[in-house]
């Protein structure tokens, strides 16, 4: 599932694409016809991303709501289109750019309400410029599910995946199976700031990089795709070489390093 990262890019390629112009909309597979009917010929006044969610303003009074889900696909086609392929749900075409939608999870208009609502029910999102991250660290204080399962829950802290889940708690030195409530202050503002700095990498690439190009040796823009994650699909740590282990937490796989992410945590000077 594109993690938050992915629309954050989408929502900003979007508006510097077809913002302050209108567009022409339609739904090639038919599920999607009364709505693209409806902003069809009109102005995309504003995009915005919050987690996984991307919500896109027409001027009609409702929002164009996407989620993507598992195998949902916003992309750019060659200029000018081609007659869509497989089963395009929204198409919207300018006069230098189409967009294709397919596969999504939702594609739906919603009134400004409907986008209140969603948002209140996610966690801050570290991709945006104000987020208040004390929610989330109240969030993880009040329970005892492990944090590997935590970083999954959007109402805890809204767009980490499966990839940055794992990524992160390597690159802070914890272990996934940890209970939420142990996390000291200082491990949370660490994942906080991990999960800030990595996302933005991934949103200005347009790709997951989590590893120092300093521990590769050579910069993210010319690394390899083995070259950028540290334990995520991977058999053996990047960083000491130990196999790693697999366990399934909140639902999905996890992979961690038994000796950089050791079970017992590391001490701390701070408390909770």
């Amino acid at each position: 599932m594109p993690e938050g990262h992915t629309i954050h890019r989408l929502a900003r390629r979007l508006h510097e694409s077809r913002g302050g112009r209108p567009v022409a909309a339609s739904s090639p597979q038919g599920r999607f016809e009364a709505g693209a009917a409806v902003i069809d010929r009109c102005t995309l006044q504003r995009t915005e991303a919050w987690g996984k969610y991307l919500f896109c303003d027409f001027g009609t009074g409702e929002l164009l709501h996407v989620h993507l889900g598992l195998i949902g696909k916003f992309r750019t086609r060659e200029f000018p289109p081609e007659e869509p392929t497989g089963a395009v749900r929204l198409r919207l075409v300018g006069e230098d750019t189409t967009w294709d939608l397919s596969g999504p999870t939702r594609c739906e208009l919603v009134p400004p309400d409907e986008q209140d609502r969603i948002v209140g029910r996610l966690g801050p999102d570290p991709l945006r410029r104000y987020a208040d991250p004390s929610a989330a660290r109240a969030g993880l204080a009040r329970t005892e599910r492990p944090i590997g399962a935590t970083l999954l829950d959007q109402s805890i802290v809204a767009g980490i995946g499966n990839v940055y889940r794992a990524e992160l708690l390597f690159v802070c030195g914890i272990h996934p199976a940890r209970p939420s409530s142990s996390i000291t202050d200082d491990e949370f503002e660490a994942i906080w700031g991990e999960t800030v700095r990595l996302m933005r990498i991934g949103e200005r690439s347009g790709r997951i990089t989590t590893t120092d190009p300093e521990e590769i040796g050579r910069p993210r823009s010319r690394m390899r795709r083995e070259d950028r994650l540290y334990v995520y699909n991977r058999e053996h740590c990047r960083r000491c070489g130990t196999t790693l282990r697999t366990d399934r937490i909140g639902g999905r796989p996890i992979t961690h390093c038994p000796s950089c992410q050791p079970a017992r945590r590391r001490r701390s000077t701070r408390s909770r």
